[in-house]
């Protein structure tokens, strides 16, 4: 089967085609299916290519370096793409660069249509509309997420037993490296209700895994069936109660935002994974001081305790900014130091660069590129070592795997460890979309090979039988 529309009968004009083009985090991701979805009953077809589409969307993100000059260089290939197709495409910049950016994008790029803001893609359709009457149309953030969520259609498009479910936007802890408060705005949650209706529609669907997104996700306060705030624990009590929904994960979380219930849960709930993204940026006081982190070394490592001891297979992932301004060998040092004690799964790291708008940018004692780039290598060579070390350790194991698509090769599926490692099976694509055991034969940096345990597995209710396993590393 292919979404590839049918050829149209004579009289009956051309299926449109959207192509969306995603920068960034899984938010974005997420933002991306959610414009398809409300651009759908339009008539807006999938389309592989920007070549191939009558609209075009850069869904952008604002976070590393130049992330802005990536999205002028790619507006300038579309310019010349809808100049040779005598104007016959529409071209919208979204997400977080449109928000902190809009006006100059569209005096810098005249062939651009639309810009519209991450709170207001609910909005396209309307946008259309008007853009087929007058150009230069700029939305931003400044509509209340709820209206959002609320204008979304009912029905997603895309197939999958994967999803992404977003709970929380914003962010009220203005780290002054970070765009995102200004780009996002404020923290605010969707009402319990709202997520869990839509969790029910994904799982009625196939999905048997969702991820709660947010940008400080742990810290989500949506309000409850008895009209108070709820939690993110309570939040996944309530969903792992939806039938055919077996795993739950979320991301991405602050320590500040660590509470006991969520400590507890996972050691609790099946259904929530053992695999936890923390950031902690930096192991240095004095620098966690001046990024405004407002938790330090010992509260970190106190979390890392007391969430190990509560589940002790859980594995942690993090996020690791280096040559921040004022970062000296000693700062540095301290970051190489935390990362030996905790012991990592996986890690992100950035050298940091300055984002206009933002405190930091303007920070005396900017670190030299160069002296950025080498304790960049020194701290991915460590961080690479633990995986590699995680990954390896998995072998001779059984673990329960959630098979999600077809590989590359024959009749090869892959799934997702407990642990979200990727997992190679040979013969297994008749079992896309169930959770089966599988003995893990190798671990390589990025993924794990594995064979099933018997030709005719049967499917599993997710209860992890691998936190009953030797504990993870």
């Amino acid at each position: 089967m292919t979404d590839t529309p049918a050829a149209p009968r004579a009289g009956q004009a051309a299926p449109k085609r959207l192509f969306i083009k995603t920068y960034g985090c899984q938010m974005n991701v997420y933002d991306s299916e959610r414009m398809a979805d409300v651009l759908r009953p339009l008539g807006y077809a999938p389309a592989d290519t920007a070549e191939d589409a009558d609209f075009v969307i850069l869904n952008t993100c604002h976070i590393r370096e130049k992330a802005a000059e990536k999205v002028y260089s790619e507006l300038g290939k579309l310019r010349l793409l809808k100049e040779a197709r005598a104007g016959a495409m529409t071209i919208a910049v979204a997400g977080c660069v449109a928000q902190a950016e809009g006006e100059e994008i569209m005096r810098r790029q005249p062939a651009v249509d639309l810009v519209v803001g991450p709170q207001a893609y609910h909005q396209l359709p309307e946008l259309l509309t008007r853009t087929a009457r007058a150009r230069g149309e700029r939305i931003g953030a400044d509509f209340a997420p709820n209206d959002k969520f609320d204008a979304l259609p009912v029905a997603r498009g895309g197939d999958g037993v994967t999803a992404f479910l977003t709970v929380q936007e914003g962010c009220d802890k203005f780290c002054t490296f970070c765009v995102v408060p200004y780009t996002r705005g404020a923290e605010w949650s969707r009402p319990v209700a709202d997520v869990l209706a839509e969790a029910r529609r994904l799982a009625a669907r196939g999905v048997r895994e969702v991820t709660l997104l947010g940008q400080n996700v742990n810290a989500y306060d949506g309000e409850g069936p008895d009209g108070q705030p709820s939690t993110l624990a309570r939040l996944a009590y309530a969903l792992a109660d939806i039938p055919g929904l077996d795993r739950i994960r979320y991301t991405t979380s602050h320590p500040n935002d660590m509470s006991d219930d969520l400590i507890a849960a996972h050691g609790e709930l099946d259904a929530l994974m053992p695999w936890l993204h923390l950031p902690v940026q930096s192991g240095s006081d004095r620098i966690l001081r001046l990024m405004n982190r407002r938790h330090g070394r010992a509260k970190y490592f106190d979390l890392v305790e007391r969430i190990r001891a509560s589940r002790p297979d859980l594995a942690l992932s993090g996020d690791f900014i280096v040559g921040f301004p004022g970062e000296t060998e000693a700062d540095f040092e301290q970051t190489m130091d935390l990362v030996r004690r905790v012991n990592y799964a996986s890690a992100f790291s950035f050298m940091y660069s300055p984002r206009p708008g933002t405190p930091a940018a303007t920070m005396a004692a900017q670190v030299p590129e160069a002296v950025s780039r080498a304790r960049l290598h020194a701290l991915q060579a460590l961080l690479t070592e633990q995986q590699v070390a995680f990954n390896a350790a998995q072998a001779g194991r059984t673990l329960p795997v959630l098979f999600e698509r077809k590989g590359r090769h024959g009749a090869q599926a892959i799934g997702r460890s407990p642990w979200l490692q990727s997992v190679h099976v040979e013969a297994a694509d008749h079992l896309i979309g169930r959770i089966v055991p599988v003995e893990i034969e190798s671990g390589q940096q990025n993924s794990l090979t594995g064979r099933l345990m018997s030709k005719d597995a049967t499917p599993l209710k997710q209860r992890d039988a691998a936190r009953r396993a030797t504990g993870a590393q």
